[in-house]
């Protein structure tokens, strides 16, 4: 069993890299594949893990890794995410030229929203200009791990880099999600291939490729070259799709291989792209295991996040006198278990199990209510919705199907609010 490691949590003091960096975060997308969580909210800003938002992963590296100046480009259903921004991440001192600072498309540059990624840091050029960064740092704020973006700008700066791109090693049977890179001898990028069909693998390892992790480092008068250039020809505006393939044969282009030694973060090597429902799920259930791949307890750099403030977790027994049941499970402050049973669930602050209730595999958001005697099995419970006593979920697919979201992998999502018919 994984133990929480020792130590206290502390923000590294900025260095010489950190200070002439500045980051952006893209936080913009729709996120359509993980509806209906993203009906309401960005993709970043959806719950995980208990008592994360997605976007905590990516700014709780930027906290760690010294780095003190962030945008992060909101567009798509930005409210809740903004709202978290505030409630949680209101820590750097702005007299001293430290921020997190959301930005939605201001059209600036024309009359159009953020119509890619490159687009979207293109519009906001004026920002960088006026930071007077010499390096900029190119974050997602919707994949969970943890890495130590220092040791990722001091590689940028030793190899002499002009673009450096944060690169993990994946099976070759899931690299037509990824944007793939073939490398020579010296880890420089010779060639890149957006979501190719038949991707190259790595000499000598027939059955792995090079992945892009969507994390980049630029030299900023270079990203600045590359963005208007970008902006004058026909394309989608994207890094992966339009920049990045025009680049590696003309300019030095680096590949930084994620997960190390070093770096002050425990190298897990664990980095997932939570894009799609059954994605979202595995990877919170990945924490439930019993030596999970991400180390949640390194003292040093946990993940910061926004959680109200609610009385302690309880179990209590029901009327029966029935003990609650609970094994292997996460627990957010202010959920009460009443008798209830509770196996492999990952529970977010305030939720509550009623006596004789069965849940299993299962994520209940805050403020769910499971009634009495009603049974939950590989469900994703939306915020504040009430299961009535006696409902079973996640049982039969076909009545599931008509009325819920049911993922490839047959997980069954709840949407946020949702109102059971009565009877």
């Amino acid at each position: 069993m994984q133990q929480p490691s020792t130590g206290r949590s502390f923000a590294l003091k900025p260095g010489v890299m950190q200070d002439t960096t500045i980051c952006v975060i893209l936080a913009g997308g729709v996120g359509s594949r993980l509806s209906p969580l993203t009906a309401e909210r960005a993709k970043p800003a959806v719950p995980f893990g208990g008592r994360y938002r997605i976007i905590d992963f990516t700014l709780s590296n930027c906290l760690h890794s010294g780095l003190r100046r962030v945008l992060v480009l909101t567009q798509y259903k930005s409210h809740s995410l903004q709202k978290h921004l505030r409630d949680g991440w209101s820590l750097y001192n702005a007299e001293i030229g430290e921020y997190i600072t959301p930005v939605p498309p201001q059209m600036r540059t024309g009359d159009s929203w953020y119509s890619g990624t490159a687009d979207a840091i293109y519009q906001n050029l004026y920002l960088l200009q006026r930071s007077q960064a010499q390096y900029v740092l190119i974050l997602s704020g919707d994949h969970i791990y943890r890495m130590d973006y220092a040791a990722l700008l001091d590689f940028h700066r030793d190899s002499g880099a002009e673009t450096t791109v944060a690169c993990l090693t994946i099976d070759r049977g899931h690299a037509q999600s990824y944007g793939v890179v073939t490398v020579d001898d010296d880890d420089r990028i010779v060639s890149f291939h957006e979501k190719p069909q038949n991707p190259p693998s790595i000499p000598g390892d027939p059955e792995h490729v090079l992945a892009s992790m969507g994390v980049y480092v630029f030299s900023i008068t270079q990203l600045i070259e590359f963005l208007h250039e970008d902006h004058n020809r026909n394309g989608s505006h994207d890094f992966g799709k339009d920049i990045l393939p025009s680049i590696v044969t003309t300019h030095r282009v680096m590949a930084y291989r994620f997960g190390g030694s070093s770096g002050r973060v425990t190298a897990d090597r664990y980095w997932r792209d939570v894009g799609t429902i059954d994605a979202f799920y595995e990877a919170n259930m990945d924490l439930l295991r019993p030596l999970p791949q991400m180390d949640l307890y390194q003292g040093d750099w946990q993940i910061r996040s926004y959680e109200p403030q609610c009385p302690p977790a309880r179990s209590v027994p029901g009327r029966s006198r029935r003990e609650a049941e609970i094994v292997n499970c996460m627990l957010a402050s202010g959920t009460l278990i009443v008798g209830a049973t509770l196996r492999h669930s990952i529970l977010f602050s305030s939720v509550r199990i009623d006596e004789g209730a069965t849940v299993e595999s299962s994520l209940l958001f805050p403020g769910v209510t499971v009634g009495e005697h009603a049974e939950l099995q590989r469900c994703i419970v939306d915020k504040e919705v009430t299961i009535p006593a006696g409902e079973r979920v996640g049982f039969d697919r076909t009545n599931d199907q008509k009325r819920f979201t049911v993922s490839d992998g047959g997980i069954v999502v709840i949407p946020k609010g949702y109102r059971f018919a009565p009877g």
